[in-house]
């Protein structure tokens, strides 16, 4: 994504007459917008301006505690020796302990400070100020531009020579930008938690940014207002530009200070003065509607024919298995097959008939056997004793 290509921006004028200059965009204002580059480089940058802290080293471990061992049924964790006071026996040093230590003591050897690529720092402050010319990114961060005639926002050079609070707001009033500074100013509250306690007993949103080439006393004038930040335009920074890591910040640029953009970064095609060796990065893709480059007559002409056909691939059946597969590599396999289920029912139907045969000469015999006993079983159960 990159800001859109606009040649010439008007510059505004604090008494309120219509503005009759104008002046080109500088080249870092098309630079590519990669919010990736900007919230890594960010949360980085912020890392580096980190105190060191720790606990004292030997807290938690200032008792003359040792283990009582094992058989006395208690827990092997050290006990403060002694006695004659509650304190004795009572365990030390475990950071589950009353009195023990912390887990993981902090030390202050912790890599507090994070090393950035100059390259990349450079390509975040870029990508910051890219954004800050499209409206659309510079409200969605919250800040209040309606009545800002156009972006950037472009002032002539005498807001530097102010020196007086008061005339700075009539300025900010004229170009329609005090209103992000009453935002910043009615949402000052107190800090949530404990950073209360710290030093850090109010949070405020963030209002304008004003850069300027020449410190004539505007930096004087501008400092006491809520919200409102000032940097020199030769050393913009990364924290101010994209606050949070969050692009869109909205910028008050003077006349002088928005043409020193251009010596500063330069271009694609042109080294800047300031920083040896350095081009602007260059965009991915010029164009970047993907559709009309994928369907484009260069892109299509290249490709291969779309497959409308679907080849299926018939599976291989394990002839073993499956016997329709066997019949076709040996037609044989069905006569083998057909002699052997009439040969399987063949035997069936002589083993039931044997079966049947037995069968019934068993009965026959019982019922020979019974007849012979008929009539002495018949008398000798109707005796009467």
């Amino acid at each position: 994504m990159s800001a859109a290509a606009r040649p010439l921006v008007a510059v505004q004028k604090t008494s309120g007459d219509a503005s009759q200059n104008q002046v080109k965009i500088p080249a870092v204002f098309l630079a590519p917008i990669r919010q990736d580059i900007v919230s890594f480089a960010h949360t980085r940058m912020n890392k580096n301006k980190r105190q060191a802290y720790a606990v004292s080293p030997g807290a938690g471990h200032q008792h003359s505690a040792e283990s009582w061992g094992t058989g006395r049924a208690v827990s092997r964790i050290p006990r403060v020796s002694g006695g004659g006071t509650s304190r004795a026996g009572q365990a030390a040093f475990g950071n589950m302990c009353r009195k023990g230590r912390m887990f993981a003591p902090t030390h202050t050897w912790r890599k507090w400070h994070q090393r950035i690529a100059t390259n990349q720092k450079r390509f975040a402050v870029a990508s910051a100020l890219a954004a800050s010319a499209l409206p659309s990114l510079v409200m969605a961060r919250g800040h209040i531009i309606s009545e800002v005639a156009e972006l950037p926002c472009v002032v002539d050079n005498s807001v530097e020579s102010l020196q007086r609070t008061k005339q700075a707001i009539a300025a900010l009033t004229a170009l329609g930008a005090y209103a992000d500074v009453e935002k910043a100013r009615d949402s000052k509250k107190i800090r949530r938690g404990r950073g209360k306690m710290r030093n850090r007993r109010h949070v405020m949103r963030k209002g304008p940014l004003i850069v300027y080439r020449e410190d004539n006393g505007i930096v004087q004038s501008f400092r006491n207002l809520p919200g409102v930040e000032l940097q020199h335009v030769d050393r913009l920074n990364l924290l101010q530009l994209a606050p949070g890591g969050h692009l869109g910040r909205f910028i008050i640029w003077t006349q002088a200070a928005f043409e020193r953009l251009d010596a500063v970064w330069g271009s694609v095609k042109r080294q800047s003065e300031q920083k040896k060796g350095y081009t602007l990065p260059r965009n991915i893709i010029s164009n970047t509607d993907l559709a009309r480059v994928i369907n484009s007559e260069e892109i299509q002409s290249k490709l291969r024919p779309a497959v409308t056909q679907t080849l299926r691939k018939r599976r291989k059946k394990n002839p073993l298995k499956n016997f329709g597969v066997k019949v076709k590599l040996n037609p044989y396999a069905l006569a083998l097959r057909r002699a052997e289920l009439n040969s399987q029912a063949k035997a069936k139907e002589a083993r039931h008939a044997k079966v049947k045969a037995a069968r019934s000469a068993q009965v026959k015999k019982a019922a020979k056997s019974h007849g012979k006993n008929k009539a002495s079983n018949y008398a000798r159960i109707s005796r009467v004793e």
